[in-house]
């Protein structure tokens, strides 16, 4: 099985702290692989480092065996443990947004968002203010956002905090069907319960480095 994402020797650090350390994973198609560890142990600085969010001090990120591009990142969708969104905008207005940043025309992304929002039960919301939402109904329009422009690759950095026992029900519904539909699902989690229900392999970091993988 061939390899889409590489890590190869990533280390970075900010000030005094090495948040990674000459880290490696590689992240094969078809699959869901799992970044598991305790907080502060480096999952989301890896994540974001796939993202271009941040650059590595050493090391770099492949993608099908060559330099990551930002052409490439198109073709990921990322749901982050901190959730940016802007609460006086629409909910309607700030997805169909983010799916045009991602290459969408503004009607093909007005159209999967509509589509999203049905799945999600969410169709009421359409026109309204995000800030009227509650806490849950927040964190599943940021998912929205990871999904609405159909990637090939869907990290999931914490998906199930502070989400209620009905809300995380649904979110796995939607993260097994991303699995179904063949794409590669990164998942970051500190809870192994989660990591053992969906991922097929898995590195365990710690304090910076891989501990298991």
């Amino acid at each position: 099985m061939s390899n889409i994402i590489t890590a190869e020797h990533i280390t970075k650090r900010f000030s005094a702290h090495t948040a990674l350390d000459d880290v490696s994973v590689e992240i094969p198609r078809g699959s869901v692989y799992g970044l598991l560890g305790p907080n502060g142990a480096g999952k989301t600085t890896l994540i974001r480092t796939i993202n271009r969010i941040t650059l590595p001090d050493e090391g770099r990120i492949l993608f099908d065996g060559r330099p990551i591009t930002q052409q490439d990142i198109f073709r990921i969708g990322y749901l982050p443990e901190e959730r940016g969104l802007y609460p006086k905008k629409t909910v309607l207005d700030q997805l169909a947004y983010f799916a045009e940043l991602k290459g969408m025309r503004r009607k093909d992304a007005v159209a999967s968002v509509d589509k999203w929002l049905h799945r999600l039960g969410m169709e009421e919301y359409r026109n309204k203010r995000l800030d009227t939402l509650s806490k849950g109904n927040q964190q599943k329009i940021q998912l929205v956002t990871a999904l609405a422009h159909d990637p090939q690759i869907v990290i999931l950095d914490e998906p199930f905090s502070g989400l209620d026992p009905v809300n995380a029900l649904l979110l796995k519904d939607v993260v097994k069907e991303q699995i179904a539909l063949g794409k590669i699902v990164l998942f970051s989690s500190h809870q192994m319960s989660y990591i053992e229900e969906f991922c097929d392999s898995i590195a365990i970091i710690n304090a910076g480095k891989v501990a298991i993988s």
